[in-house]
């Protein structure tokens, strides 16, 4: 009786959890994550969950909640702070603007899917499920340069790793992404908007300093997420050249399903500068963010805008 009580375990015996092993292609010892809890799909309990699957790993980490008032010190402490990984947890646009400070020569970024469109999330992780894409960065991420461009209207400069939309057709974008995320009535009232502000002003615009030509609307397009570019020799840029409502209704059409370039509207080729102009503000949308430039642009092609923290060969496919 006794010797069969003996033999079995300690009713208080501890049972340990082996961690889970981080990828083999960098070196992850030190790792910030930055949480910004009001942006899009994040949520209140985001920082906490964080913590609990990077406390699976054998890594020193520490999850930071940006709060309002010390948003860009909290940004600004993390980086230098020098981690081996900074993870983002938020919008495209604060994604963007973390990447754009790191640069080339800053941390490893992981931009994570917190907001609506997730544009540079989703092409680097194939995935708008934060969770999902952090585990995948933690286990088979890799240092990744990634390309991008420059837009500056001279009086701001905002940085973009997928794409920048100028022209009116850029109203179109949220149509998109209501189609993609199966609401055809926010499509329809957004679509409507699109036609009823189109055609108030054409863009003229110079690529490489070529001779200037006229457009509806310029899209730039990175070599991160477009099908067309195979090497990261420069931003795609596609010129749309509707001149009426039954054009840019088929245009729109082709954007959603994603043939946009076999519209006979369409232009394309490659460039490093653009110069783009108009009689009025333009209207755009950069990486995903909405925004109204002055009458006059520049863009510059950036080889290597920052180094990001994604597994190779890049999980999702070209989406534009």
């Amino acid at each position: 009786m006794n010797e069969t009580l003996d033999q079995q375990a300690p009713s208080s015996a501890v049972v340990t959890t082996e961690p889970r092993a981080l990828t083999s292609h960098v070196t992850l010892e030190r790792l910030i994550m930055l949480v910004n809890p009001t942006s899009g799909s994040v949520g209140p309990r985001a920082a906490g969950e964080a913590q609990e699957i990077l406390a699976e790993y054998a890594c020193q980490s520490s999850v930071v909640e940006l709060t309002g008032a010390d948003f860009d010190a909290q940004i600004l402490a993390a980086l230098d702070a020098r981690p081996d990984a900074l993870f983002v947890l938020a919008g495209d646009g604060t994604a963007g603007r973390i990447a754009s400070r790191a640069g080339p020569d800053g941390p490893l970024v992981a931009p994570l899917p917190g907001g609506t469109m997730n544009m540079l999330p989703k092409a680097l992780y194939g995935t708008g499920d934060w969770k999902a894409a952090l585990k995948l960065a933690l286990e088979e991420g890799a240092p990744q340069p990634v390309a991008g461009g420059e837009v500056s209207d001279g009086h701001v400069r905002q940085a973009f790793y997928c794409a920048a939309i100028m022209g009116s057709p850029a109203l179109w974008a949220p149509a998109r992404e209501a189609i993609r995320d199966g609401k055809p009535g926010l499509a329809w009232a957004y679509g409507r908007r699109a036609v009823r502000r189109a055609f108030t002003g054409r863009l003229r615009f110079s690529l490489d300093g070529g001779p200037e030509r006229k457009a509806e609307a310029l899209i730039l397009i990175s070599p991160l997420i477009s099908r067309a570019m195979e090497e990261d020799i420069g931003l795609e840029a596609a010129a749309v050249t509707t001149s009426n409502a039954a054009q840019a209704l088929r245009m729109a059409a082709h954007a959603m399903t994603g043939d946009w370039r076999q519209d006979p509207s369409v232009t394309t080729g490659a460039t490093q500068t653009v110069t783009v102009r108009a009689r009025s503000r333009i209207p755009a949308v950069i990486d995903g963010e909405p925004t109204l430039l002055r009458h006059e642009a520049r863009v510059k092609f950036i080889k290597k805008a920052f180094m990001a923290l994604a597994p190779t060969p890049a999980t999702s496919e070209k989406a534009v």
